[in-house]
């Protein structure tokens, strides 16, 4: 890992704030927190350089990505104080990859307008139980499959086959997701990083990431799919 060097840190915390699109007051705080390494000090000046800057803007990425302030100190706990830019840019892009879209805190009533009838307790505990909605005090945040789960419910299954059922699902994407997010880390962005590219190479590689996210989607139901046909071919083969 590369030290940067003091030369490299030009920026006021005012020069920090106004290229980082926040406040002098966020910019303080967040450093109560831990969340950016010390500046550093001529005289009695503070200055920031580009690590600064790019921890910041992940920040930025993962409140854009719906992580509450807890969420994104439990992330950043992660990412060692002397991180170099391209380590942060590789965080970000990773989340641009994989991570769902921002989410929102909705009151019951909000969720049940959204389902399209009224939810009684037993139904929200359900869905709060196969992830499909979060509980976040009295508010809630639909999680992907919100809509999948809902219609589950509409048919005559037993509830503990449904929980079992999610419970694979949950057990097997995770590894998958772990996975894919190592072969994306080191097989994609590593070698990217190692190479020189111009403002516009990094703009066509943001829009490529947000591409591939969706495409993966794709495959990983696609896949899905083929592999369930041949699970029911071997099935038949055998009976």
């Amino acid at each position: 890992m590369t030290a940067q060097r003091d030369d490299e840190h030009v920026l006021t915390i005012d020069d920090l704030a106004l290229a980082t699109g926040t406040t002098v007051r966020t910019c303080r705080y967040y450093a109560s927190l831990g969340l950016l390494p010390p500046p550093v000090r001529r005289g009695r000046m503070a200055f920031y350089g580009s690590e600064h800057r790019g921890r910041l803007d992940l920040i930025k990425a993962l409140q854009d990505h719906g992580f509450t302030l807890s969420a994104i100190e439990r992330y950043l706990a992660r990412i060692p104080l002397d991180a170099t830019p391209e380590t942060l840019a590789m965080q970000r892009a990773i989340l641009t990859a994989w991570a769902p879209e921002p989410t929102e805190e909705l009151t019951l009533r909000q969720v049940e307008k959204r389902a399209g009838r009224p939810l009684g307790e037993d139904v929200v505990a359900h869905l709060v139980a196969t992830g499909a909605l979060e509980r976040r005090g009295s508010a809630f945040v639909l999680q992907p499959g919100f809509d999948t789960a809902l219609a589950v419910l509409e048919l005559d299954l037993p509830v503990d086959g449904i929980l079992a059922a999610n419970e694979a699902i949950q057990r097997h994407t995770e590894a998958l997701a772990e996975e894919l997010t190592d072969i994306f880390r080191t097989r994609v962005l590593a070698p990217y990083r190692e190479a020189q590219h111009s403002q516009q190479d990094e703009a066509r590689f943001e829009t490529t990431m947000a591409r591939l996210r969706q495409l993966t989607l794709d495959a990983i139901v696609g896949g899905f799919r083929r592999a369930s046909n041949q699970v029911i071919s071997r099935s038949f083969d055998r009976d």
